[in-house]
């Protein structure tokens, strides 16, 4: 009997701070319990202001309560953490490449669904029964699952920063809203958010006004490049033609100029040729004519040197 009253009542055993059942439980002056770790890094968050409360109830003690393991929670709780282990069911969605992970998962942690802001948990569809069954119609609000909640959180005041101050320009929440925002211009973030959207909306639509000017541009570039591409290669083609009958009309007359020169000196040198045959001709009897004088003049017989003397 004694399990199974554990088992119907197990939400009462569930720390309001993680959404699971408590571990190392302690019991603080209003009676609510959380677990040892869960309640030590709530009042580790409120150390400066020396005032610590009950996440739950919000009930005040100072100074800083001592914590103490309360033992019959503890007997308890290993009873029902056997009956809960058999009751389980599997978890449906596991985490995957940029998925959110489930703050109240022990071991393999599921897919969050949604986030709340003021426990600053993401909880997936189990354990955000198990939040909705504790915190609802007290004003937890939820939103999508999301990474940033700790950005959420005011660093002065500890609180949801749901104001924006446009007179600072920054995200601030309630509590810096009454003391040095006091007087500024403030708008709700969402409000805030509609404007500054219409006016993302009026860039990007200005944006794609330039953009499609820059894409034409861009076209008439690619046509003007291609019709001027077109026109350089027209230019080599022809260049390479007219250099082509210029280098055959060169090697035509360079051909035609070396025929004349080979046979101008065929001409020259058939002339040098005849010429100095005739020479050869001319010197030859020259030489008979100077050997005929010589042995007239060498002769004894004076009646025919006289005769031949005559017809020299």
């Amino acid at each position: 009997m004694a399990d199974g009253c554990v088992t119907v009542d197990q939400n009462q055993f569930m720390c309001p701070v993680c959404l699971d059942l408590l571990q190392d439980p302690v019991t603080i002056p209003c009676g609510h319990s959380y677990c040892m770790s869960c309640i030590t890094d709530c009042w580790n968050q409120e150390e400066q202001k020396r005032i610590y409360s009950c996440p739950l109830c919000k009930q005040s003690f100072t100074p800083r309560p001592a914590l103490a393991k309360n033992v019959v929670l503890a007997e308890m709780l290993e009873k029902l953490q056997k009956s809960r282990l058999q009751m389980a069911a599997p978890a449906s969605v596991h985490t995957g490449s940029g998925d959110v992970e489930c703050d109240a998962c022990t071991g393999n942690k599921q897919k969050a669904v949604k986030s709340c802001q003021e426990c600053r948990n993401s909880y997936c569809p189990d354990h955000l029964q198990q939040h909705e069954s504790l915190f609802r119609g007290r004003g937890h609000n939820l939103m999508e699952a999301t990474g940033r909640l700790q950005e959420m959180i005011c660093p002065q005041h500890n609180k949801v920063m749901e104001i924006y101050c446009r007179t600072d320009q920054r995200c601030i929440c309630v509590l810096c809203l009454v003391d040095e925002h006091k007087n500024h211009d403030t708008v709700t973030i969402t409000a805030e958010r509609r404007e500054k959207k219409e006016h993302l909306e009026e860039n990007q639509r200005n944006l794609l006004i330039i953009i499609q000017k820059r894409e034409e541009d861009l076209l008439k570039l690619r046509d003007a490049f291609g019709i001027h591409k077109r026109s350089a290669q027209s230019a080599v083609e022809d260049s390479e033609r007219i250099f082509t009958e210029l280098i055959q009309d060169i090697e035509k007359r360079r051909s035609e100029v070396n025929q004349l020169i080979r046979d101008q000196e065929r001409a020259a040198v058939s002339r040098a040729e005849e010429q100095l045959e005739r020479l050869k001709l001319e010197i030859n009897d020259l030489k008979r004519r100077n050997t005929e004088l010589k042995q007239l003049s060498e002769t004894q017989d004076h009646l025919h040197f006289l005769q031949v003397f005559m017809c020299v």
